[in-house]
């Protein structure tokens, strides 16, 4: 098991608190998939943080991080959904002898503008001597994978180079694609010494991988979430621990910017009150602002998270610390991912325990930081949800658990997926969401067929229909930043976030 199993261990003795759920009356919860129902995935540990990417064919994509479609006690898989809930495996890791291709894909894939998904292992790869004890047999890899499940491995990380990439990637405006490694780099005054303090790499689409900072413990150590590129060009992520502030017992972790060539600054260093060990990525917001979560400290005696709001300069507001119920939590506790921005301008994420039923819960959060639990997990229903949630263009969330469900995986549950609508509607969405004139794009939505017009801020451009999930389109000349909007034989709609012009 990887680094982050110990906070697992913590996480799943947590006290199950028993009390009906709560249903809101605008929402309406479905639990698509049990894990380990019939496919034969590990009986624990299946999903852990894997937020779903929607697909070119408007299907779900996702990685688990243990089990495979053939035994137990396999070392994880690729996977695809439908939003009706079937389930079709596509890669079973550590195919391969020695597990070069990789094992234990711990967070999820990035759709690349190629239309192929890329991701990371948390272990396997070439052999590597200092990786092969302590957290699992080789430092990971980075991989590609089509649709159709053809896997490839584009680099094998060292330890000198990084280790054990938790992250899912991002692929930034230039093309590349960007990441971090919880471990390894330069040596380093870890707590996790000697496995280094991480780093922040760049890696082009056909593997050539840079190592563009490693962090030195003082500026943060062990990075569990990935990077986003903001509009300024730049890249912001988290550090669980390190830093300056001694408050926690491993320090409280930091906020960091990091320019293209590797100049890193710090941003933030948690102290408690305000939050500490940030897990999952942060967010750029239609503000322009960032927000994000942390796992424990915050305003509540019981130590147990929060969401907060940074500027690019560092400036921090705590816009809600969980366990505001007092020892229920019945708001939720150890916001483990990240969170995403719906179409109504609100915020939504998991916490990973607790809630009235001490299983975990799905929440939204009002930028003025207004939370609302939106579902508490039951255990049937699903348990622990570690990873975050996935807006569809169908205007649903979706999401998964690490663990609950059916009762055939030893009595806990290998963990399910799930699907929460609260009313919003069908919407399109770009990859890329930036380019200039002239950028080929897709455009992913439902129910395309058929559309007659695409226009970026106004601009008519040209296009073509590939099938009811996808349009490709070129930004057409007199285009400026703003909304993309497809104009179907039903409806119009428009895009989730603003199309920005490069120059």
């Amino acid at each position: 098991m990887g680094k982050f199993g110990l906070l697992t261990t913590v996480g799943i003795v947590f006290a199950f608190f028993i009390a009906a759920a709560i249903a809101l009356p605008a929402q309406t919860f479905k639990t698509l998939y049990n894990f380990c129902g019939g496919l034969g995935e590990d009986c624990s540990d299946s999903v852990y943080f894997a937020t779903l990417v929607q697909g070119t064919d408007g299907n779900f994509y996702g990685t688990a991080y243990s089990g495979d479609a053939s035994h137990v006690g396999g070392q994880g898989m690729v996977f695809s959904i439908t939003p009706g809930g079937a389930l079709t495996p596509l890669y079973s890791f550590c195919s391969q002898t020695g597990c070069t291709d990789g094992s234990n894909p711990t967070y999820g894939l990035v759709l690349g503008n190629d239309g192929n998904f890329y991701g990371t292992t948390s272990n396997g790869g070439l052999s590597s001597g200092v990786c092969e004890h302590g957290f699992g047999a080789g430092c990971g890899t980075v991989f590609k994978i089509t649709p159709q499940g053809v896997l490839t491995t584009l680099h094998t990380f060292d330890f000198t180079d990084g280790a054990y990439p938790y992250d899912a990637l991002i692929q930034g405006t230039d093309g590349n694609f960007y990441g971090t490694t919880f471990g390894g780099g330069n040596a380093c005054s870890s707590i996790y010494s000697p496995y280094g303090c991480g780093t922040v790499f760049r890696m082009t689409p056909e593997g050539k991988l840079t190592t563009l900072h490693s962090f030195v413990g003082t500026d943060g150590e062990g990075i569990y979430g990935g990077l986003v590129q903001a509009t300024d060009g730049n890249f912001y992520g988290t550090t669980y621990s390190g830093g300056t502030n001694a408050t926690c017992n491993t320090y409280c972790g930091t906020l960091f910017k990091i320019t293209a060539k590797g100049v890193l600054t710090t941003l933030h260093t948690f102290n408690g009150a305000d939050g500490s060990n940030p897990f999952g990525p942060l967010l750029q917001a239609a503000d322009g602002n960032f927000y994000g979560t942390t796992i424990s400290g915050g305003a509540q005696s019981y130590n147990r998270g929060t969401v907060f709001r940074v500027t690019a300069k560092g400036a921090i507001t705590t816009l809600h610390s969980f366990c505001t119920s007092g020892s229920s939590c019945s708001d939720g506790s150890w916001p483990q991912a990240g969170l995403i921005q719906g179409t109504d301008g609100n915020f939504y994420g998991t916490a990973e325990v607790a809630g009235v039923n001490g299983s975990g819960t799905v929440f939204q959060i009002t930028p003025s930081g207004t939370l609302t639990t939106l579902h508490s997990f039951a255990h049937t229903d699903g348990q622990f949800p570690f990873a975050g949630v996935l807006q569809a263009t169908n205007g649903n969330f979706y999401g998964a658990t690490s663990q609950g469900g059916k009762s055939d995986c030893g009595g806990f549950g290998c963990g399910t997926i799930f699907g929460v609508s609260v009313g919003l509607g069908p919407f399109v969405k770009t990859e890329p969401t930036s380019g200039k004139v002239g950028t080929n794009v897709v455009i992913l939505g439902s129910n395309l067929t058929g559309s007659t017009a695409v226009s970026f801020n106004g601009a008519a451009a040209s296009f073509t229909v590939v099938s009811s999930t996808e349009i490709t389109a070129t930004v057409p000349t007199g285009a400026t930043t703003g909304t993309v909007v497809v104009t179907t034989p039903n409806k119009t709609l428009k895009s989730n976030v603003a199309f920005r012009v490069t120059p």
